[in-house]
């Protein structure tokens, strides 16, 4: 919850603008500021203050307690120009709060906190996606004081975990420095280097130490079992076996066990969830003490073993046992092990133009760990690239080379970005690196404007009723294929958005579109050619389907063909929504 704080009218209008904005998720305080910050201050996880930075301060002060518990602060001027965060940055949320309130009001936000500034991770938040915990904050000063100063870092790891880049010694493909495969130690990179070390072991050493959430623990009992003896079964487990109980994910048992209290107040006070499965599915997994009692009281011959497998093999892509059963009175437990999956985000950057690139795709590449993509695409976003990130970028004609490459990494366990032009999806690299990508791989995609988007923008609204994407090049695809696709789609009265139309040495396939073309459509349709869009040297032109001057295309062009319903509005190629058949 959001609590909103306000002194005037001009306050109160753009709190009420945040309340519009985020339904349900934003309370607007009234009364004395005082009052106002101190009910938000107890009952919200953020606050956003419409108030000077200096009055907020004051009035926070005695407030104030730990920088891990309390809510972020934002500070709004009086005119909306500037949203500051100005506490709790990172674990208060308030960074990413003072983006949210500038994108509503049109402000600027204002992020201060080092890390943000520089470019680097913020080290309080490392892994905090995939669930990482500090397991000693005391080392976050000398390790991000490191980073700001421009030292390299050693990183070591029980396994390979999809994290941010990190600046370490290792120089990437490119000469920019890349981060070290954390599959297990390192080499030193120097004596006084600082190591971030990322282990679900107590003996683990490092400056900063994450737990990472790679350990499941099987729960089986018998009814009524006491919460403190299912508790003290697993503190005891793990602590025999070196193990940090932060790396704890979950509990898992047999469905048949869902509501048995004991176990349900133990995963509560665990502060983790309680995972349970049917006794068939356990009775499937490979368990080295299965038992026939246990099998004759619950349908499968291993409750605790079985759980803590099936259940790490489900939020991994293997598991081993590295506990195995221990037993109480009433209690039994065990400790998977999961191998985490890689992660694979494709990434559209949009037609070209900065501000045409979305939040989340920039927000995508700051938040891998290596970077794939034709090297044009990457100069355009590379100043944006987390200090340490590796960079592998190859030409034209490489695309399935680039999309394996994304998914053998991704699949080794990284984080990895696979970048192309406009949107992903369109005629871009999510299909070829999509048709290789297995379950072993987490796979998120971040749309992109796409050129054809981005061209009927800047040529008026062609795209208005049904249209049609076609790419004529034929390096992937037979032309007899194109020109049948082509004939249907002339065809069928629809407005045409032609990729690739035309290379210098592929030129009577456009000659033979226009053809096409000709038999169905009048010669007076509009046609649009915009190369370039939002780039540089951007050019439009407007014409129609006999003037065009097949010279002027190439593979920089997109090609927009009118149906015979568009037309030519005041200059801006129009083509009629028509809700109704219109004679």
């Amino acid at each position: 919850m959001i609590g909103l704080v306000t002194a005037t009218a001009a306050g109160r209008r753009m709190a009420q603008r945040l309340a519009d904005a985020w339904p349900g998720g934003c309370t607007v305080h009234s009364g004395p500021v005082a009052d106002q910050l101190r009910a938000a201050w107890n009952t919200s996880d953020t606050l956003v203050c419409f108030l000077a930075t200096g009055a907020t301060v004051r009035l926070l002060a005695p407030l104030l307690g730990d920088k891990s518990t309390d809510p972020g602060v934002v500070c709004v001027d009086e005119a909306g120009g500037h949203a500051v965060a100005l506490l709790g940055g990172h674990e208060g949320g308030a960074n990413a709060l003072a983006h949210r309130v500038a994108e509503v009001l049109g402000a600027r936000p204002v992020v201060t906190t080092a890390s943000d500034a520089t470019g680097h991770p913020a080290l309080d938040s490392f892994g905090a996606d995939l669930g990482f915990r500090v397991a000693d904050r005391a080392g976050l000063a000398r390790v991000g004081r490191a980073l700001l100063d421009g030292s390299p870092v050693r990183l070591v790891a029980d396994a390979t975990w999809p994290v941010p880049a990190l600046p370490t010694a290792r120089t990437g493909p490119t000469g920019r420095t890349g981060p070290t495969d954390p599959t297990g130690p390192t080499d030193p990179t120097g004596p006084t280097d600082p190591t971030v070390a990322v282990s679900d072991r107590l003996d683990a050493t490092g400056d900063l130490v994450y737990r990472p959430p790679s350990l499941v623990v099987g729960v089986g009992s018998s009814r009524g079992v006491p919460a403190a003896e299912v508790a003290a079964l697993v503190r005891d487990a793990l602590a025999d076996a070196g193990l940090a109980i932060e790396s704890v994910r979950a509990l898992a048992t047999v469905d048949v066990k869902a509501d048995e209290a004991g176990i349900v107040a133990a995963a509560h006070d665990f502060g983790v969830p309680l995972l349970t499965f049917p006794a068939a599915a356990l009775s499937t997994v490979d368990v080295p003490n299965p038992s026939e009692v246990v099998r004759a009281a619950v349908g499968t011959p291993s409750v605790a073993e079985a759980a803590a497998l099936h259940a790490a093999r489900d939020a991994g892509r293997d598991a081993t046992l590295v506990v195995t059963k221990r037993a109480s009175a009433m209690a039994t437990v065990a400790v998977a092990r999961l191998v985490p999956r890689g992660r694979l985000t494709l990434v559209g950057l949009g037609p070209g133009a900065a501000d045409l690139r979305t939040p989340r795709a920039t927000e995508a590449l700051r938040r891998a760990q290596t970077v794939v993509g034709l090297d044009q695409y990457v100069d355009q976003i590379e100043h944006l690239l987390r200090p340490g990130t590796t960079v592998l970028r190859s030409g034209l004609g490489e695309e399935e080379a680039r999309a394996r490459t994304a998914v053998e990494l991704a699949r080794a366990g990284h984080a990895v970005a696979l970048v192309g032009s406009g949107d992903a999806g369109v005629y871009a690299m999510a299909s070829p690196a999509l048709q290789l990508a297995g379950p072993d791989v987490d796979v998120q995609t971040v749309p992109g404007i796409t050129a054809g988007l981005a061209a009927a923008a800047l040529l008026g609204a062609p795209l208005g009723h049904d249209h049609a994407y076609l790419s004529l090049s034929d390096l992937h695809t037979p032309w007899p294929v194109i020109a049948g696709r082509l004939r249907a789609c002339a065809a069928a009265d629809l407005v045409l958005c032609l990729y690739n139309p035309r290379s210098a040495r592929r030129t009577a396939q456009f000659d033979e579109t226009l053809a096409i073309l000709a038999e169905h459509r009048k010669p007076d349709t509009p046609v649009g050619v915009v190369r370039d869009a939002t780039r540089p040297g951007q050019r439009i032109r407007l014409t129609t389907l006999d003037a065009l001057d097949p010279s002027t295309v190439d593979m920089r062009s997109l090609v927009v063909v009118g149906s015979s319903r568009s037309t030519v509005v005041a200059g801006r190629l129009v083509t009629p929504r028509e809700y109704r058949w219109l004679p």
